[in-house]
């Protein structure tokens, strides 16, 4: 059984792109990998910023609506992966390994 890997990104009309998980080691995998990283350490830093920001009692409708926006574009960067990853996890305890 083979289940294709939901990668970090989209086509540029918005649907998802798969990859084949014959090779982890590819280069395209290996890009993935790298792009889930900067996604989750971008993630955590937009965090912080939006902590700060709800904090703040003199930040404006502007600083606001900026941090809320990021931390939803976060957060689907988040869900992804973690849709991706659970799917690669339930594969593996599939196969026995």
């Amino acid at each position: 059984m083979t289940t294709l890997r939901l990668l970090p990104w989209t086509t540029p009309e918005g649907n998802p792109c798969y990859l084949s998980p014959d090779n982890d080691e590819s280069r395209l995998s290996l890009l993935a990998d790298d792009v889930e990283e900067a996604q989750l350490h971008s993630g955590e830093q937009v965090l912080a910023g939006s902590r700060a920001v709800l904090a703040d009692a003199q930040a404006g409708e502007r600083a606001v609506r900026f941090a809320l926006m990021r931390a939803v574009e976060s957060l689907g960067d988040v869900l992804r992966i973690a849709a991706s990853r659970g799917a690669r996890i339930q594969m593996t305890d599939c196969r026995g390994e």
